[in-house]
């Protein structure tokens, strides 16, 4: 067996493996002899078959699988053992590759074009000021988190006089234009509906201060602006015939139902951050702005890490790839696609694949690794961010654990998992490496640079 590699230039390479029959024979031999103990053949015990019957059946199929077995391990070998370092996978050569005949050849020879990464240093000192961005927690924020903390133990108190964000229930009745109750006309028993939710403001005033048994006459098509779903919804018939209901209803108030919030206090304080963990609200208050904080530093680096590499790309600079192969397998992994799709998304993949090899270099460079351990914590913490998006911020760590192993049990999930585990790492590095330059910012103001 030969192995040899010959630069083509700085990015591209032809692969060259020559087999002679010593090379792959002892192993067609084993196949064969493998297949003869498990063949079963009418006339032959199992086992028996004449070695002369299994070499003429399946002689050529053991060569062919041994020869490409032999053949894959060889190419991968090469490669890893040679340090390297190549773009997709080896190609057969389209120029130059003779045409190989198993059934009258013995010894074979093989050739791969190889696309070679392009030779460049990335480094990274205090000289490089990069953009960090420090997103701001108001007090109107935490007073909304706290809001909602209250309002999930809140209640529905029944009241008698209506005020804006009450709920009504009564009877809805369509009118004739003269004010009387249509006869046939739609009625719906236990209509509710909150009046806060009207896009018309006259009409929303028809039910300023309301009391229980008052009869009240407005237009709904009017009053939700022609929505056919709203109105739907609300008259319990189809939207078609919805969106043609103009006439004036008529509204008995029967049931004013309003939502209270819970108090804040020690109950609250522990279904939030456990018991006892948290005594006043001023701790409270702090605990939940801390909370938020943590949620923006994510924010943050995601943006500290978009920012680190695009300033890296530029001080790189652009690189050669072996663009003519490169695009040979973009068509090749793409078959149902023309070649249209290859030119249109080629200069995307080039600059995924430059800062892929930036990154590459920076987390061998700072010796970053990804345990077990690491996937599986930050399988953790993103099932603990997803709950804290909904407020829930004390959730029992027996929850948390069943929902990250779900998330460990799809291959696609720990290949994203992995990744984030390393940006993770990579960014706390170059946060200490680099020159941060902090900008306050609002979270409208954040949230609308990536708009």
């Amino acid at each position: 067996m030969n192995v040899s590699l010959e630069n083509k230039d700085k990015v591209n390479a032809l692969l060259t493996v020559k087999l002679e029959k010593a090379d792959y024979q002892e192993k067609v031999d084993k196949a064969l002899k493998d297949l003869r103990h498990k063949a079963q053949m009418p006339g032959f015990r199992k086992g028996m078959v004449p070695a002369s019957l299994i070499k003429k059946m399946y002689g050529k199929t053991a060569l062919l699988e041994e020869v490409n077995k032999m053949l894959s391990e060889t190419v991968y070998n090469y490669i890893h053992d040679n340090h390297i370092n190549i773009l997709g996978e080896p190609m057969p050569n389209e120029e130059s590759q003779k045409a190989i005949d198993f059934d009258t050849q013995e010894n074979f020879e093989f050739q791969f074009d190889i696309a070679l990464a392009p030779e460049f240093t990335v480094e990274v000192s205090k000289d490089d000021k990069v953009d960090y961005y420090d997103i701001d927690v108001t007090d109107e924020m935490v007073d909304m988190q706290v809001k909602m903390y209250t309002q999930r133990n809140g209640r529905y108190d029944k009241v008698d006089t209506y005020a804006d964000n009450d709920m009504l229930k009564g009877l809805l009745a369509e009118l004739n234009e003269d004010g009387s109750t249509k006869e046939g006309g739609i009625q719906v028993e236990g209509a509710v509906m909150m009046p806060s939710y009207m896009k018309n403001d006259e009409q929303k005033a028809i039910f300023a201060n309301a009391k229980v048994n008052d009869v009240l006459v407005f237009n709904p098509h009017t009053a939700w602006d022609g929505n056919a779903a709203e109105l739907a919804s609300l008259l319990k018939t189809d939207k078609e015939s919805a969106a043609e209901m103009k006439s004036n209803f008529s509204f008995q108030v029967e049931e004013i139902t309003r939502f209270v919030p819970g108090d804040l206090n020690q109950e609250i304080f522990d279904q939030v951050f456990g018991k006892d963990v948290v005594k006043t609200e001023e701790e409270f208050r702090a605990r939940v702005k801390d909370a938020i904080a943590t949620q923006f530093g994510a924010d943050s680096d995601y943006k500290f890490m978009l920012d680190v590499r695009k300033h890296l790309m530029d001080k790189v600079g652009k690189l050669e790839f072996p663009d003519a192969l490169l695009k040979r397998f973009m068509r090749q992994s793409n078959p149902d696609k023309d070649e249209k799709f290859v030119e249109d998304n080629y200069g995307k993949s080039i600059e995924e694949l430059t800062w892929h090899l930036i990154k590459e270099q920076l987390v061998k460079a700072n010796d970053i690794k990804v345990e077990q351990a690491d996937i599986a914590n930050m399988a953790k913490e993103a099932t603990r961010a997803q709950f804290a998006q909904y407020g829930m911020l004390n959730v029992p760590e027996e929850l948390l654990d069943n929902y990250a192993k779900e998330m460990l049990k799809k291959k696609e999930s720990i290949d994203g998992l992995v990744n984030r585990a390393i940006e993770t790492k990579l960014a706390a590095v170059l946060k200490e490496q680099v020159t941060l330059e902090h900008k306050p910012i609002s979270a409208v103001d954040f949230n609308k640079m990536f708009e």
